[in-house]
């Protein structure tokens, strides 16, 4: 690193207080005054890694990136915007604490979604999706994208990339999760999707790329949508809001099914069911998140509004603590999975 670099770096150190800050006093710090640098976080290597892999597959398209508020790849745009929490530790702790994950925090989950990001943007700066045998492949690329979709988890129409099967959500997630697999795994896509109706995707994406490789780009743009350092709301409003979101996807009615496992006869002092689901919400929440491809943050929610409607009702249990830990388990998948085919959207892209 040169002297002024490093000089520049100092400086910001000094300027991000916020890093040693208590939770609270982090909530309370503009988006716009983090003072963070993309290049000068872990997100650099990974980019340098889907560059990487794109000149392996002998193309010269490369995508740009900055930070924002969320993964997304604007229309018409050769780049795409990367959540800011991913840029500083402290931040992803933040995140964690609020929303029990952090969405690519992970190298893999990371360059998962870069390269589903990639996939988009090279969309749009070949124009791809204008191509008659794009749509005759993927369908069309003016469908309405619903509000929400029902996927069908056993199909092997589709290849399996991000979470929530989110490739059956519209034919451009279709194609920038067939994209994604294809840059991922040489071609062991091949042997992994065998039998699969998926794999003819899979060998047209290959083809594709294969005409395009050394053409310039259609359209080349370096325009960016919401950067961060235009993002004027605090870190406590963002959370705020991300939060709601999910929240208003986490209220069932399921006090029949409640009544059902717990009971309203305190007998024998046994526990009440909101001190039983607190007690093992977390084990919970990691085997319900794992099954369904929901978030944890969702789960959760579930998991807390049946303790708040077991304490309204006055719950307790009525079996063993390992029946009916089974039987919460089979539940909770079960309302988790009622948001899956309900339509709960995973992914916003």
């Amino acid at each position: 690193m040169s002297d002024s670099r490093r000089s520049r770096a100092g400086a910001r150190r000094k300027r991000r207080r916020w890093a040693s800050m208590s939770d609270d006093e982090l909530l309370d710090q503009r988006l716009c005054d983090l003072d963070l640098e993309l290049d000068e976080s872990p997100l650099r290597g990974r980019l340098d890694r889907l560059a990487d892999e794109l000149a392996e597959r002998g193309l010269r398209f490369r995508p740009y990136a900055w930070l924002s508020t969320d993964w997304f790849t604007p229309d018409r745009s050769n780049g795409f915007a990367v959540p800011f929490y991913l840029a500083h530790p402290r931040l992803q702790r933040l995140e964690h604490r609020l929303m029990l994950e952090v969405e690519g925090g992970t190298q893999d989950w990371c360059m998962r979604i870069m390269r589903h990001e990639a996939a988009h943007a090279i969309d749009n700066a070949y124009r791809l999706h204008w191509k008659k045998s794009w749509r005759e492949v993927f369908g069309r690329f003016s469908q309405n994208y619903d509000a929400a979709y029902s996927p069908d988890p056993m199909s092997r129409e589709y290849v399996q990339n991000l979470p929530y099967w989110y490739a059956q959500s519209h034919p451009a997630e279709d194609w920038a999760e067939t994209f994604a697999v294809w840059l991922a795994s040489g071609n062991r896509w091949r042997k992994r999707y065998v039998g699969w109706p998926a794999l003819e995707k899979l060998e047209y994406v290959d083809e594709l790329m294969r005409t395009i490789a050394d053409q310039p780009v259609a359209r080349r743009t370096r325009a960016v949508d919401e950067p961060l350092r235009s993002v004027r709301m605090t870190l406590r409003e963002y959370y705020e809001r991300k939060q709601a979101h999910y929240s208003d996807e986490s209220r069932p009615a399921f006090d029949g099914q409640l009544r059902r496992l717990f009971t309203v006869d305190a007998h024998d002092r046994r526990p009440t069911a909101a001190s039983f689901l607190r007690k093992h919400r977390s084990r919970l929440v990691r085997h319900v998140s794992a099954v369904t491809g929901q978030t944890a943050y969702l789960v959760d929610h579930v998991i807390v509004e049946m303790a708040r409607r077991g304490r309204t009702l006055g719950l307790h249990l009525k079996s063993s603590s390992s029946d009916t830990l089974l039987d919460v388990g089979i539940m909770v998948t079960a309302l988790t999975m009622q948001f899956l085919h309900g339509g709960h959207p995973r992914y916003h892209r």
